[in-house]
């Protein structure tokens, strides 16, 4: 006998993601990125903080100068330079 069938994937509501980053330029205003690098969201400062450790390069490319790591309402840390 087979298991039952596995129930839909579903995306996590974005108050189950409260980890997200503001993304900066050089003047402290927030850039808008594109493709898959837009509106991430996580549900832990770990997957936040490996997020911007495995793209900060693409973030660079497309004008980010600094992050600031934001759960729900509060400021957590930053901003923190992506430069050497």
């Amino acid at each position: 006998m087979l298991p039952d069938q596995p129930t839909t994937f579903r995306q996590p509501a974005q108050a189950e993601r409260p980890w997200w980053w503001a993304l900066l330029d050089a003047a402290g205003a927030e850039v808008e990125v594109t493709g898959e690098l837009a509106g991430q969201r996580f549900t832990s400062q770990a997957d936040a903080e490996s997020w911007v450790g495995e793209f900060w390069a693409e973030l660079a490319e497309q004008g980010v100068d600094a992050v600031t790591l934001h759960e729900d309402g509060r400021t957590v840390y930053g901003p923190m330079s992506l430069h050497a």
